[in-house]
């Protein structure tokens, strides 16, 4: 995994965004209210296989967490990522909770 690569919320272009090497990885998300839907994570063929993905999601979820967000993780990212680590399914909306069958 790269530990030097640093992600932050562009909440304009709604996404969190790593960048390394010129290219941008990025997990976009949707926010209504008090829930965030996590819908596409993009990391470029370039920046495969650092742990990008998952320090997006770890990026996500940290940020849901600090900021009272219940997650939908329609991502299939986001999904897996939750589906393995039960102690994130206290972020889970109910919407989200049908989609990993928790």
């Amino acid at each position: 995994m790269t530990s030097s690569i640093s992600v932050r919320d562009n909440p304009s272009r709604h996404r969190f965004e790593a960048e390394s090497l010129g290219e941008v990885a990025v997990a976009v998300y949707a926010l209504t209210d008090k829930v965030i839907t996590f819908l596409h994570t993009i990391v470029p063929d370039a920046l495969r296989g650092q742990g990008i993905a998952t320090q997006l999601v770890l990026a996500g979820l940290a940020s849901a967490r600090e900021r009272g967000l219940r997650v939908i993780p329609q991502c299939p990212v986001f999904a897996a990522y939750m589906r393995s680590h039960p102690e994130t399914h206290d972020l889970l909306a109910d919407e989200g909770r049908a989609l990993l069958g928790v």
